[in-house]
């Protein structure tokens, strides 16, 4: 008997598969594979039902051909470890194995599965030897070794290879292979090429691997589908052939009529493409740190300076930063640009200036609220050691409930690290596993704990629902991220929730003047990351 159990998030247990049952799970999915390509359907594997994977895969099994008739039949497939075998099932029952905030998603996966029976999902390889086409979601992370220093990391390229050579061994050499995650320049031409065309040769295949490159733009929140399915996409294949078949797979299950493919001319090209779209976003987010600590020193509201300058067209991208730069992508892509430079294109010379810098100083821009909480603290009077300081948000963006790379996650543990007592709330997030798995999230050894001390005690953290119950009694609260149901939060509501005067800290440019001004006349200290105006309007009244 197995006794290894896969527990989902919700606390359900699942054992893992035994030896015995792998060929039954094969033979069923044989059989059903066979009624579907009856039924002139084009089989899809996606490797990996994880954030992108798990979605893509339902919105390729919700295509339906000119006559409405559903035109792919998916199968996902995930490696059955104990960490993510419990999606198998979930994925069976027509639940999403993600969280998410758009309304679409979970009616579209129930769809799927339960009513046009276009979706299953499992935990075999030899599902592969069915495929017509492969989308491969499988994760390619960017492990960091330094806080503050993206060029000490690297590339963590093992799971990729791993899945590539599995892919390769199984696949007709006629199957479409559609890498979509987001990889380091080179990959799909020099590393995922060789292996492939390797593991054919071996098989007495001649023909090259059909191989193809198109990245995903998904955004969590409330746009999650839209922004994989009515989204620009941008593709590319290592020969003709493989690029033709890219396009026409693309156009049938994404909506291209409204939202054309840009086809490039080589899978590098693509793959850059997706590097330097998320690196220009984060220089223009790092941008302003330094311009935000100014701001503070100098009197300045670097939150109306912001709005003052967008209204001229040309800079209406200019976005303030918070207390760091969250999401999968942002924090970490330029990161696989640099590594590739060296470890895949095999370049010596150091040609990243900016890059590297905007990631250093994304990663890093928590730690000052940390000082503005202590400083707000001291000034009441009260040590930031043994302080109750809540955080409002630990998602990394308004209104969703991703904590990847979450600025609030930087926040707390310099605070914790200073001694603070921490509480959270979010309403969005059930489970914060940054902090309730840190020895093996997001992977063994790759927890931000392993850059600050005092951090065992961070594993009892629960997120709080109910914000009364969070805000009772806290010595400090930060607004660290602008979900809707804080804006609107009255200063009164707010310290007579907590029972007593309390340090305020404003990381997005929550607070109005007229609120920040209520909170001094309520007794309470106010900081701001860029408000540096905040001190001109506690003097006004002390004056009055």
């Amino acid at each position: 008997m197995n006794e290894k159990i896969s527990i989902s998030p919700a606390g359900e247990r699942f054992s893992l598969p035994d030896k015995e049952d792998y060929s039954l799970e094969f033979e069923k999915i044989r059989i059903r594979v066979e009624h579907e390509r009856a039924s002139k359907r084009e089989i899809v594997v996606v490797m990996g039902v994880g954030f992108v994977g798990a979605v893509m895969a339902a919105i390729i099994a919700d295509t339906v051909d000119d006559t409405g008739r559903p035109s792919k039949f998916v199968i996902g497939m995930q490696r059955p470890s104990v960490r993510s075998f419990w999606k198998i099932p979930l994925l069976n029952r027509g639940i999403s194995p993600v969280k998410a905030e758009d309304p679409e998603v979970d009616p579209m996966i129930s769809r799927c599965v339960n009513e046009k029976k276009t979706l299953i999902a499992t935990y075999i390889y030899d599902v592969l030897k069915l495929a017509d086409v492969v989308v491969v979601d499988v994760q390619c992370d960017y492990l960091k070794v330094d806080l503050g220093n993206v060029r000490n990391g690297e590339t963590d390229m093992a799971a990729l290879e791993s899945s590539l050579g599995v892919i390769a061994e199984h696949i007709p050499p006629e199957a479409l292979v559609l890498i979509e995650t987001t990889v380091a320049p080179g990959t799909t031409e020099q590393v995922a090429y060789p292996i492939m065309k390797k593991a054919f040769k071996k098989r007495g295949i001649e023909t090259d691997p059909l191989l193809a490159h198109s990245y995903e733009r998904v955004m969590p929140g409330r746009n999650y589908v839209a922004s994989i399915r009515d989204f620009w996409r941008v593709c590319s294949g290592i020969n003709q052939e493989a690029k033709d078949r890219v396009v026409k797979f693309l156009n049938e299950v994404l909506n291209t009529d409204k939202f054309p493919l840009t086809v490039l001319d080589r899978p590098i090209e693509s793959e850059t493409a997706k590097i330097i779209e998320n690196s220009y976003r984060a220089t223009i987010l790092a941008f302003l740190d330094e311009w935000s600590l100014y701001a503070e020193r100098n009197g300045v509201d670097l939150i109306k300076v912001i709005k003052a300058i967008k209204v001229r067209p040309t800079h209406s991208n200019m976005i303030f930063p918070g207390p760091g730069i969250g999401g999968y992508c942002l924090p970490k892509d330029g990161g696989l640009g640099i590594w590739a430079y060296k470890h895949i294109l095999g370049f010596e010379d150091d040609i990243f200036k900016i890059t590297p810098m905007a990631i250093d100083i994304n990663d890093t821009r928590g730690l000052h609220v940390g000082q503005l909480t202590r400083d707000a603290l001291r000034n009441m009077g009260q040590p930031i050691a043994a302080a109750d300081v809540l955080v409002l948000g630990a998602a990394y963006r308004e209104d969703v409930g991703d904590t990847r790379y979450s600025g609030s996650e930087i926040v707390i543990r310099k605070l914790t690290e200073m001694g603070a007592e921490i509480r959270v709330h979010d309403p969005y997030v059930e489970h914060w596993w940054e902090f309730e798995q840190q020895d093996s999230y997001p992977g063994i050894g790759q927890s931000k704990s392993q850059f600050f001390r005092n951090q065992e005690k961070l594993k009892e953290i629960r997120v709080e629902s109910d914000l009364n119950k969070a805000l009772s009694h806290a010595e400090a609260v930060i607004f660290a991220v602008p979900h809707k149901i804080y804006l609107d939060l009255l200063p009164e509501a707010v310290v007579d929730a907590i029972g007593q005067p309390a340090a305020i800290i404003d990381c997005f440019g929550i607070l109005s003047d007229d609120k920040i001004r209520r909170y001094f006349q309520l007794g309470c200290e106010v900081k701001g990351l860029g408000r540096g105006h905040i001190q001109r309007i506690k003097e006004e009244i002390r004056k009055g």
